[in-house]
């Protein structure tokens, strides 16, 4: 036990020692991408009508007429101080901008993975029942299909099904604009629960809904190609098949050997999928109208707002890689088979 344990500790070491690489290349793109891209955020802060002087003064007031390198040192000492700086558009710092659309995010994508579990996993369990038959084909195709569709497409998609032709539900936004939101959090599902408030927990569902819905729907392929795969493979193995030799009943065979040994592939596949709705879920929020994290990067974008793009990059990074290091030492430590 003790020597696993210490090859645990040895892997977790040399992963999180490879975290600072990691997010100082990802800060260092990011810098370049953005200083080399068309526009000037003076312009997009001021316009393009502004006298000569006004944008000077701007220019100086940001930093803009420094050296790149200059730039770079300091953009650099600012991120190790754990100082993102402030909105070029706003004045306010980055980081409570980040701090108040990270809830938002956070909930959207809790509901859509739980969506997506359970859509997925039974849709995975039916077409495993009915291998090689017409079950199994659909929900094979069923995967590949909802894979395949761009999130904003299947968005807009879900607007005009549900919000337009049989108004089910609200075709954005995530609480009604004339009524108070609870504030404790940043959750609203939570929120309304702690503030015993059933009305903005009525209402805060009733937003979430469609979006966590759609995105669980399109993410639930993921989850029942592997389920059915991994199974699948579980189920042919020597192990299983030595159990069923030894007159081991096929329910506690599938429950305490088949299905725990499937699901650690799922972890994986889990922790990837969360990764990918923290950086693909852009378009997704914007269809939405979502106010979280990818929706400010939108329009920080679109206002050339350096600092708050830089910010909420590096710092979304920072999420994926600690997620990503949370899962891959919970499958070292789950399952002995892997090497360190």
């Amino acid at each position: 036990m003790s020597r696993n344990l210490n090859k645990i500790l040895n892997y977790s070491f040399l992963k999180v020692s490879l975290i600072p690489i990691m997010l100082w290349i990802i800060s260092s793109l990011v810098f370049i991408l953005l200083r080399v891209a068309p526009g000037d955020p003076v312009d997009a802060i001021l316009g393009s009508g502004a006298d000569e002087v006004s944008r000077e003064l701007l220019r100086n007031k940001l930093g803009l007429n420094e050296s790149l390198i200059n730039q770079y040192f300091s953009y650099i000492n600012d991120i190790l101080h754990l100082d993102f700086g402030k909105s070029l558009s706003t004045q306010e710092p980055v980081l409570d901008i980040i701090l108040k659309s990270l809830p938002a995010t956070l909930e959207l994508g809790f509901f859509s993975i739980v969506s997506a579990m359970v859509i997925g996993f039974p849709l995975g369990f039916i077409g495993l029942r009915n291998k090689g038959k017409k079950t199994d084909y659909f929900v094979r195709i069923f995967g590949i299909a909802t894979y395949a569709i761009p999130p904003f497409w299947g968005a807009m998609l879900a607007q005009l099904l549900f919000s337009v032709y049989f108004n089910f539900s609200p075709i954005g936004g995530r609480f009604p604009i004339f009524q108070q939101q609870p504030k404790i959090t940043g959750f609203l599902v939570l929120d309304s629960i702690l503030s015993n408030n059933f009305v903005a927990f009525r209402e805060s569902l009733y937003h979430l809904a469609l979006p966590s819905i759609t995105l669980g729907f399109l993410l639930s392929g993921i989850f029942s190609r592997s389920l059915r795969l991994n199974l699948d493979k579980t189920l042919k193995s020597d192990y299983v098949n030595a159990a069923i030799c030894r007159g081991i009943s096929r329910k506690k065979i599938f429950l305490n050997h088949a299905l725990p040994n499937a699901l650690l592939p799922i972890i994986t596949i889990s922790g990837l999928t969360i990764a990918s709705i923290a950086g693909g879920a852009l378009l997704f929020e914007v269809t939405f109208s979502w106010p979280g994290i990818a929706l400010r990067l939108h329009e920080a974008i679109s206002q050339r707002d350096y600092t708050l793009v830089q910010g909420i990059v590096i710092f979304t990074s920072i999420l994926i890689v600690s997620l990503n290091l949370f899962v891959d030492i919970l499958i070292a430590y789950l399952d002995p088979r892997i090497e360190y």
